[in-house]
């Protein structure tokens, strides 16, 4: 098919090009016979005169992305996508017959009246063209501000001599060849392919649709503003709307819009000229700009100001993907905004089951309805996601079946899929928190009974949360959120990390670990920035966030002094609030609990003293602290744990002292602990006690 277009093409082209050479050779010589077209050039867009707004996304796209052309040659069609006069329309198919017919150049030459002179120029149009205007040469006219023809005003001659010549983009799209022009590779490119879009987001897809439709008359086509941290969901959104308008989706990066108004201007209009050519709308994407390690706020607010003046110049169909809602002030340019959030709980379980229908083994696990149950409740996926999920936990099933260990080879399908959604999320963390693996256990933590139970309860509810609050109604009847929020105090090494490690254990939950006093920016308003990222991020997987260095930001503020600290008490609120909607288990670490606000920490679920350790839970921690394998030889616990020193500091002797008996080749004894133990409390600035080492060197003598 695009074969017979491009020969009709060709031949049109040619009668086009011949219609000019007539007129030249008219002026020449008055009595040269008028140019007669045949029956096979004409056309069914009438473009003379008429001014069309270019690429109306309602507009029927009369030339599709591969060049078939409907019947409808590039000239023809690029006149009625620029609305070109008859005069202009004329002027263009110079330029082109110049590049394309030996012949014209002499013609020029003769009308010119001077053999150096063989290029078009305005001049030579007015005088040999009919219905000739001056407007076509102005820089606001199609033929310039669309770059369909390039004019050299470095020189002194004047306008109406300068030397015209086409664009070499528009010369290879007469001659029916497709492509993005050379100045905008690298910066715009085709938006990849994406999912099918869900249900409520096939809702949002209407609302532009009809958005557009009753807003077809409008000389300018709203900006569709789509803000939520679903990228995926936006994507589709996009694309499916542009499809029933059968037109393609490009995306620009908006760190990439150069912020000098002029540079700004003539990237909007090479745009606008390149989406009427390919029948193309833009995606415009900020959340790499906000995710920029050098990113601040007067960066940002740059680059959303040359973002919406790229914007305001374009009319193609725009789509801007922001995080959270950009403001645009007084609606210039005109805007539709919407929010785009992950597909529903019940569209979630509709896309694990169609995703898991080709994947075998996975889905003859007689226990699948229950797993995917878990899965859509822990985790908050968009279609994406859950496909790359099952794509990994399917590679994983493959390589266990050749894993010797017994324990890898036989991991349930359950938790391959737990797993890999786990794994999923975790480079989104890198730059956001620190990971900790945990290892530990109920059996490794030595507390009170009392607040081991507490964080047994804790448990229970990150576990029962979706069946208490949704299955059971509970969420009706609360009004301060869902979350669970707990604060851990004590002094440093007393096992406040360890236990948020057992809780990760016992959930198979990721933990990530977030110093709050890095967190807390200089740039009032930043903190709010940066805990807004970190809590998006961790939406998805109900992560369990564990804030260490909590009195950074929840310290006690009874005298306001300056703005500062007024910030500081709205970042905390900030904190507080989204530590109450999070859909998992945010936990506040502090060795100075007197430091914080009652008026913020009433506001938590559970509050966790750890307590320093008495002589008999340092015994129980001497005892547990060196793993089976290691080889030891006559150690005394009992005087060890005379030791007043916390859990943290038992820990770090015990990891010395086996290096210091590994190197010796030799069990661990209590002289590589006393040797062990020196170095720590150098560390912590205390003198080592001698009394406890006695007993042991008076044995050690006899």
């Amino acid at each position: 098919m695009y074969e017979t277009w491009l020969k009709t093409n060709q031949k049109h082209l040619a009668t086009n090009i011949n219609q000019v050479k007539t007129l030249l050779k008219q002026h020449i010589n008055p009595t040269c016979e008028p140019f007669l077209p045949t029956q096979n050039t004409t056309t069914n867009l009438n473009t003379t005169d008429q001014k069309q707004q270019e690429n109306n996304p309602t507009t029927p796209n009369d030339v599709d992305d591969v060049g078939d052309g409907g019947g409808v040659s590039s000239i023809e069609r690029l006149s009625f996508l620029f609305g070109l006069s008859s005069f202009e329309k004329q002027i263009l198919v110079l330029c082109a017959a110049q590049e394309l017919d030996s012949e014209v150049k002499t013609l020029l030459a003769e009308v010119h009246g001077n053999p150096n002179m063989v290029y078009p120029t305005f001049g030579l149009a007015l005088t040999c063209f009919p219905n000739a205007h001056w407007s076509a040469i102005t820089p606001p006219a199609p033929l310039r501000r669309f770059r369909l023809i390039d004019l050299n005003l470095n020189t002194s001659t004047s306008i109406t001599n300068v030397p015209l010549r086409i664009s070499e983009r528009i010369l290879h799209y007469l001659k029916g060849v497709f492509y993005l022009d050379n100045d905008l590779q690298g910066i715009i490119k085709p938006a990849p392919n994406s999912e099918p879009p869900v249900e409520s987001h096939m809702h949002l897809a209407n609302q532009i649709l009809s958005t557009w439709h009753n807003d077809e008359n409008k000389e300018k086509i709203p900006l569709i503003q789509l803000y939520g941290v679903d990228e995926t969901g936006k994507l589709s959104i996009a694309q499916t709307t542009l499809t029933t308008q059968q037109l393609r989706l490009w995306h620009l990066p908006a760190e990439l819009i150069p912020q000098k108004p002029p540079e700004t201007t003539a990237l909007a209009q090479l745009w606008t000229r390149e989406a009427a050519l390919l029948g193309a709308g833009l995606l415009i994407t900020t959340t790499t700009t906000e995710n920029t390690p050098n990113n601040t706020p007067d960066n940002a607010a740059q680059t959303q100001r040359a973002t919406l003046r790229f914007i305001e110049q374009t009319s193609s169909p725009i789509f801007l993907s922001t995080n959270e809602q950009w403001q645009i002030p007084n609606n210039n340019p005109p805007t539709l905004t919407l929010q785009v959030n992950k597909p529903l709980k019940t569209e979630q379980q509709q896309l694990w089951q169609t995703n898991l229908q080709n994947h075998p083994p996975l889905n003859q696990d007689p226990n699948l309805q229950n797993t995917i149950s878990a899965l859509v409740h822990q985790f908050n996926f968009n279609a994406s996601t859950i496909k790359t999920t099952i794509n990994n936990a399917t590679q994983q099933q493959h390589n266990n079946k050749n894993n010797s260990d017994d324990n890898v080879a036989g991991l349930s399908t359950h938790n391959m899929l737990w797993e890999s959604a786990c794994a999923v999320s975790r480079p989104k963390f890198l730059n956001l928190a620190q990971q900790i693996t945990p290892k530990a256990t109920f059996e490794n933590l030595i507390l009170p009974e009392r607040e081991k139970q507490l964080l047994k309860e804790i448990i229970i509810h990150v576990a029962q949360r979706h069946k208490v609050y949704h299955e059971w109604g509970f969420e009706n009847k609360n009004n301060r959120g869902l979350g669970i929020s707990a604060l851990f105090s004590g002094s440093s090494g007393t096992g406040k990390t360890m236990a948020a490690e057992v809780i990760a254990h016992e959930l198979h939950l990721d933990l990530f670990k977030i110093d709050l006093s890095a967190v807390v920016n200089k740039y009032i308003g930043e903190t709010e920035k940066n805990l807004a990222k970190l809590f998006d991020t961790a939406e998805d997987t109900g992560t369990i966030l564990f804030f260490d260095e909590a009195d950074a930001l929840f310290g006690k503020r009874t005298e306001i002094k300056d703005s500062h600290d007024r910030y500081a008490n709205i970042e905390t609120n900030y904190l507080l609030q989204r530590m109450e909607n999070y859909c998992g288990l945010a936990i506040l670490a502090t060795n100075l609990k007197e430091t914080l606000d009652t008026a913020f920490t009433r506001r938590l679920k559970f509050i966790i003293n750890f307590p320093f350790p008495d002589e008999k839970s340092r015994l129980e921690i001497w005892k547990n602290i060196y793993p089976k394998k290691t080889p030891t030889n006559n150690l005394n616990f009992a005087q060890l744990a005379k030791l007043n020193i916390a859990g943290g500091n038992i820990q770090n002797i015990a990891l010395h002292s086996a290096f210091i008996a590994a190197n010796q080749n030799t069990p661990i004894n209590m002289q590589h602990i006393k040797q062990a133990t020196q170095t720590e409390y150098t560390k912590i600035e205390k003198p080592l006690p001698t009394g406890i080492w006695n007993h042991h060197e008076n044995q050690h003598k006899n």
